[in-house]
């Protein structure tokens, strides 16, 4: 069941990170991109390898990651495969679904693999560009509420560096 109240601590604990907005966002913004790639079952791995080595939030990365849910990844998927087609130039062919096993599957992925890889990627930046200007956003304007937190993110977005509170 959907908690309001837990959700809005775990947003109010994201929003008041200790950590430039744009750092912030950035995390957010690649976990956003890593949840549209058709790597099932890698998100959370690649979300964490991908704070490492871009030096960026990782729990904000991780919560990016779970921006396109179950519910949502067959319409991405099949979207996908459109953008996919038009940008490769291809005919549109329909996917069926039915009998998947690993050899319909290997089948699959052969046929549709590349237009689904592009597809994917090409939602996913749009979706991460937009998710970072609207946390970005979302971000100073809650913490212009505080004067503490907005004074930090005011000497933040002057210096582009983390500051230490207190």
């Amino acid at each position: 069941m959907f908690d309001k109240e837990k959700w809005k601590k775990r947003i109010r604990s994201i929003l008041t990170l200790n950590s430039h907005p744009g750092h912030i966002s950035a995390g957010f913004a690649v976990g956003v991109f890593i949840s549209f790639s058709p790597f099932f079952g890698l998100h959370t791995i690649l979300a964490i390898a991908a704070a490492f080595l871009l030096r960026i939030n990782k729990v904000t990365c991780l919560t990016g990651t779970l921006v396109n849910t179950p519910f949502t990844m067959v319409p991405v998927f099949i979207a996908s495969n459109r953008i996919g087609e038009a940008f490769l130039g291809r005919t549109p062919q329909k996917i069926i679904f039915q009998d998947l096993n690993l050899s319909t599957t290997l089948e699959l992925l052969e046929s549709h693999g590349a237009q689904i890889l592009i597809g994917t990627s090409l939602i996913g930046f749009v979706a991460a560009l937009i998710s970072y200007a609207i946390l970005y956003y979302l971000i100073v304007r809650f913490r212009r509420r505080d004067e503490t937190l907005d004074c930090l993110t005011k000497q933040m977005e002057e210096t582009g560096e983390d500051l230490e509170q207190g």
